[in-house]
C-alpha cells in the first residue's frame, strides 16, 4: 500500500505480472475511487463546458461518453478526463491527483447558474478483462448490452448505480460508480466469482502502457499540448475550425506546425532491445545528440520485452527510427514503434 492523492492505494495483491496477465485473460477488479466524480447541471451546461474543452460536448447524446481535456490559455493540458451525458446532467471523471485543481478551475470559469457537484460519497470500481462482461451481466442484468463508450443507470442493492463500458487497460471492461453504502456488497459479489481477482496500481500502469494510454503527471502536463501528445483524435474537426475554447489559438498553431512538419516534439512509442527497461526520465539519443526523453516505461509482460513512451524531436519520430536510451550509464538500443503496443480489445458491438 502507498499514499496517493490522499488515499492509501494498493500497488499489488499477489504480484504485478500475475495481475496484469489475469486482466488480459480473465477479469480484474481495480478500486479507482480516488478519481474525481463530478456533475454539471444547468441550462446550456454542455455549451458552457465546451468553452473549456476542445471536444464536442453539445452533440453528445444521452448515454454517450467522450474523452477530452481541460486546457490552459496557452494550450497546456490541465487534466484529461471523461465526459458523459447522463440525460439529467453531464458527468465528469477526472484524475485523482488533479481533482481539486479541476474543481477550482471549473468553478472559476463556469457561470454561476451551472451547478457543480462533487460526488465524494461514491466509490468507483473498474472491472476489466475479456470475461468482465459475462461476470457483470450475471450480477447486474442488462450491462452486457452496453458498448464501448456508452453508459447507463442500473438498479443494485435497492439503489441505482451508474455503469460505463470503458476503462484504461486496453481491454473490454466497465467502470462502476456506486454509493459508498453499497460498494462493499458489490465488491464481495464480484470477487466471489472465480473469474475475478483484485488488481492494484502496478498492473493498471503496465496495462495502460501496453495500450499506449498516457498518464497525467507523467506523459501529460501543463507544458504539453494535445497535438504534441498525439491526442488530436480528441479535437473534433468542427471545433478545430470554429475554436471558442481555452487554448484554441495555441492548439491551432500546433496543428499548423504538425501539418507543415515543423512540430517541435511528439509523443511516440519505443521498443527496446534486451530486457532492461527505460523508465521515466531516461534520455533518448540519436548518436551523440539528445533528441528526447522517456515519460513512461517498463517491461511488457504481454510482449516479453521493454516498451516506453517518449517525447522526441519530430525529425526522429518516424516508425522504425533507430535510437538509444541511456539507463544507468548504458546505452540501450530502441526503435520507434506504433502505439498501442498491444491491440485494444474494446467491445463495439457484434
Amino acid at each position: 500500500m502507498v499514499p496517493f492523492a490522499g488515499y492509501e492505494m494498493p500497488i499489488q495483491y499477489e504480484g504485478i505480472v500475475a495481475e496484469h496477465t489475469w486482466t488480459r485473460e480473465s477479469a480484474s477488479l481495480f478500486d479507482v475511487s480516488h478519481m474525481g466524480q463530478l456533475a454539471l447541471k444547468g441550462e446550456n451546461a454542455a455549451h458552457e463546458l465546451e468553452k473549456l474543452l476542445p471536444g464536442a460536448i453539445s452533440n453528445l447524446k444521452p448515454g454517450k461518453m467522450r474523452y477530452s481535456m481541460l486546457l490552459t490559455e496557452a494550450g497546456g493540458i490541465i487534466d484529461d478526463l471523461m465526459v458523459t451525458n447522463t440525460g439529467p446532467h453531464l458527468a465528469l471523471v477526472v484524475n485523482g491527483a488533479c481533482k481539486w485543481e479541476d474543481i477550482a478551475h471549473l468553478r472559476e470559469h463556469l457561470p454561476d447558474e451551472i451547478t457543480l457537484t462533487h460526488f465524494d460519497d461514491f466509490a468507483l470500481l473498474a472491472l476489466q478483462g475479456p470475461k468482465a462482461s459475462e461476470v457483470l451481466e450475471a450480477i447486474i442484468p442488462g450491462t452486457a448490452a452496453l458498448t464501448f463508450m456508452t453508459a447507463g443507470l442500473f438498479e443494485y442493492a435497492s439503489g441505482h448505480i451508474w455503469i460505463s463500458r470503458a476503462g484504461y487497460t486496453g481491454e473490454d471492461g466497465f467502470e462502476i460508480a456506486v454509493h459508498n453504502s453499497a460498494v462493499q456488497k458489490l465488491v464481495d459479489a464480484l470477487v466471489a466469482d472465480e473469474r475475478v481477482k483484485p488488481a492494484g496500481l502496478g498492473a493498471r500502469d503496465s496495462l495502460r502502457l501496453e495500450a499506449g494510454l498516457p498518464l497525467y503527471g507523467h506523459d501529460l502536463d501543463k507544458n504539453i499540448d494535445p497535438v504534441s501528445a498525439d491526442l488530436t483524435f480528441a479535437l473534433s474537426k468542427k471545433r478545430r475550425e470554429a475554436g471558442g475554447y481555452f487554448g484554441h489559438k495555441a492548439v491551432a498553431a500546433r496543428l499548423a506546425d504538425a501539418a507543415a512538419g515543423t512540430l517541435a516534439t511528439r509523443r511516440v512509442g519505443l521498443k527496446l532491445d534486451g530486457r532492461m527497461p527505460a523508465r521515466e526520465g531516461a534520455e533518448v539519443f540519436a548518436g551523440d545528440a539528445k533528441v528526447g526523453h522517456v515519460t513512461s516505461g517498463g517491461f511488457s509482460p504481454t510482449l516479453g520485452y521493454p516498451i516506453a513512451m517518449a517525447y522526441l524531436e519530430s525529425a526522429y519520430t518516424a516508425e522504425g527510427t533507430a535510437l538509444e536510451c541511456e539507463v544507468r550509464g548504458k546505452r540501450l538500443s530502441a526503435t520507434v514503434t506504433p502505439m498501442p503496443f498491444v491491440p485494444h480489445r474494446y467491445y463495439r458491438g457484434s
